[in-house]
């Protein structure tokens, strides 16, 4: 299946894998094994993995992921995943080697390091400036980044290496923020340019809810609604690469609201070009193989279409 990125006069396309992940009380009036979205998150990325085994997987996530043993279970598979990571969060440097003889556990960490909070305060941190382009759907926008590896672990839970990211704004326009990657020789600055993608696949499903009913369809059948989700998903592939196709006036559309104005198409405008041209084709367009018809059919105004395309 193909989730285009949010229109924006350009057709790119990701692939995305779908499940269905019953809520717990849905789980318990059946009887069954309830499974948490870590644990539904973790057999889909192992799933891609099996399927894709020379390709180079890239995992971005929200919070909600960034727990240790579904990291582990990323970096033993072999796939590299981004997600944030707290500024108090428990970092120590990589255990020492074990000397011939010593007796006892090995050592899994080694010394503490200074929280991410702390080294955003501290004055000796070097900042490096870095240009991100599409930053959240806006424009490039410049930011300062400092990054060390280092080991997370918390509470008697496994130990992840891991290289972190800290992100502060040089104009004070958004709070810092950190980021991690399960793996430690990736580029900071890549790091965060990755990260910054998971947002237009986020508008991707938004812009479906919205315009195309997406998890807001209701079936009495659960064949159904396994079906109709990426039956939506799969429209608004075809909508977008449609409007890729138009014509560069019509795509490029742009609805304008009292009390905003889009400086780009988006979703919506993609959807209401397709429309007009649909129609046109359907409805609009009299007849050419007649050359003596004398009765003159009514042929909606451009204007009206546009505005019904867009109430539709």
């Amino acid at each position: 299946m193909l989730a285009p990125i949010p229109w924006a006069g350009r057709v790119w396309a990701l692939p995305v894998l779908t499940a269905l992940a019953p809520s717990e009380r849905f789980c318990q009036e059946r009887g069954r094994r309830h499974k948490t979205l870590l644990d539904w998150g973790r057999q889909m990325a192992l799933q891609a993995r099996r399927w894709l085994p020379e390709r180079d997987l890239i995992l971005v996530t929200d919070s909600g992921f960034s727990a240790l043993l579904f990291l582990d279970a990323m970096r033993r598979g072999g796939i590299t995943a981004i997600t944030r990571l707290r500024l108090d969060a428990a970092l120590y440097e990589p255990a020492p080697m074990r000397l011939p003889g010593t007796l006892g556990r090995p050592r899994r960490k080694g010394a503490r390091l200074p929280t991410l909070a702390e080294v955003l305060a501290a004055t000796s941190t070097h900042w490096q400036t870095v240009r991100v382009p599409g930053w959240y759907g806006a424009a490039e926008r410049t930011i300062e980044i400092t990054s060390a590896t280092a080991v997370w672990q918390h509470g008697g839970l496994l130990v992840v290496p891991i290289r972190w990211v800290l992100i502060r704004d040089p104009l004070n326009r958004f709070a810092p923020q950190a980021l991690l990657c399960t793996d430690p020789t990736r580029d900071p600055a890549q790091i965060v340019r990755w990260f910054v993608r998971r947002w237009q696949v986020e508008v991707t499903f938004q812009e479906a809810r919205s315009h195309l009913g997406i998890e807001t369809q209701r079936q009495w059948s659960d064949k159904a609604i396994a079906r109709t989700t990426p039956c939506l998903l799969a429209l608004f592939s075809i909508v977008t690469l449609m409007a890729g196709r138009l014509p560069a006036r019509e795509r490029r559309q742009v609805a304008q609201a009292a009390w905003y104005r889009k400086p780009q198409p988006t979703f919506s405008d993609a959807l209401a070009a397709v429309r007009l041209a649909i129609w046109r084709e359907q409805a609009f367009v009299t007849s050419r193989r007649r050359s003596n018809s004398t009765k003159v059919r009514f042929a909606l105004p451009d204007a009206w279409a546009y505005a019904l395309c867009h109430a539709a």
